[in-house]
């Protein structure tokens, strides 16, 4: 496993992105004011980041509009009235996720979008659907991600068919993704060497989206930005569900890249993520997930436990055996 530079040295290839909105979402049923979001995309783009992930693609006939805020379907014209035609350097991303969005429909031309990049969210035994999605989008005149989920419990040779699948796709980018938190810095870079070999084979990038069940959600993001990983999720105040992601502010803290500034960062997190985890939502590293981290688990349980406010954690631990 080759190290493309020294975790000192400046990587121009790097792209940011912030995905607080749409990992955010999960936590506060993306019941955002209009203003949080405004002040997110100025403070992004104000920051140099290069992507800002508005939420999910989902459909309207499987999610009910009333139970959701208004990102878990990022119509056109919702995104525009924060961004307008986008004049700016950054660009805009939205997830769909396989089987739950109705693509065809509601994905339009990129020629009538303000939207740049479609982030496709799938498993590894729904990678055909995933790449009929990634080829559909790509026609349309998008880029495209690939966001393999649960990678830590899939079985490898599952894994490396599904990663030899989407080398032959349009895809863009395929993502490393620790779904759990579960992953350590060295399986980190193991996995990051897989994809990496093969994007270097057929002109892929590589990303990551790190949870932080174990706070390492920072850590295995540099490990793999170090050989060679590009792109790079993050959230601000590490907003995300369950115990949350790489922070945005110890991202952009790390890196050498001139052209990212930590201000607008820092004063988002002052004016808004402050008063938004005072107001009562809930995200970030506790017990609970830690455990659900180290024993390779969906945090769902951990969720559960959180919103019942409980602190039996003996009990909740050996809960996760049964």
């Amino acid at each position: 496993m080759e190290q493309r530079g020294e975790l000192v040295s400046f990587r121009p290839d790097i792209k940011v992105v912030d995905c607080t909105i749409r990992d955010g979402g999960l936590v506060n049923n993306f019941e955002f004011e209009d203003d949080f979001v405004k002040n997110l995309y100025t403070a992004n783009v104000a920051s140099g980041v290069d992507y800002m992930e508005f939420g999910y693609k989902a459909s309207k006939e499987i999610f009910d509009v009333k139970e959701f805020g208004k990102w878990k379907f990022c119509d056109e014209d919702d995104i525009r009235a924060v961004v307008g035609d986008n004049n700016t350097d950054m660009k805009i991303a939205v997830m769909a996720d396989v089987g739950r969005t109705d693509y065809k429909k509601d994905i339009l031309p990129k020629k009538d979008s303000v939207i740049d990049m479609i982030r496709i969210a799938t498993y590894v035994n729904t990678i055909p659907a995933a790449i009929e999605m990634i080829n559909y989008c790509a026609d349309m005149g998008y880029e495209t991600t690939i966001n393999i989920m649960a990678i830590s419990a899939a079985a490898e040779d599952e894994l490396d068919i599904a990663l030899n699948l989407l080398s032959k796709s349009k895809v863009n980018v395929i993502y490393l993704v620790d779904s759990y938190g579960s992953l350590f810095p060295e399986q980190i870079r193991r996995y990051a060497d897989k994809y990496l070999k093969i994007g270097e084979k057929t002109g892929k990038l590589v990303g990551i989206h790190a949870h932080n069940n174990q706070q390492l959600a920072f850590a295995n993001t540099i490990e793999a930005c170090a050989i060679g990983v590009s792109y790079l999720d993050a959230t601000m105040g590490g907003m995300g569900r369950g115990a949350g992601n790489c922070y945005m502010e110890l991202l952009l803290g790390f890196l050498r890249n001139p052209k990212y500034n930590i201000n607008p960062v820092l004063r988002f997190l002052q004016n808004r993520i402050v008063p938004l985890k005072k107001s009562g939502v809930v995200w970030g590293c506790d017990v609970q997930y830690m455990l659900t981290g180290q024993r390779n688990q969906h945090p769902r349980a951990a969720i559960e436990f959180t919103n019942q406010k409980r602190e039996d954690y003996i009990d909740f631990y050996h809960s996760l055996f049964g």
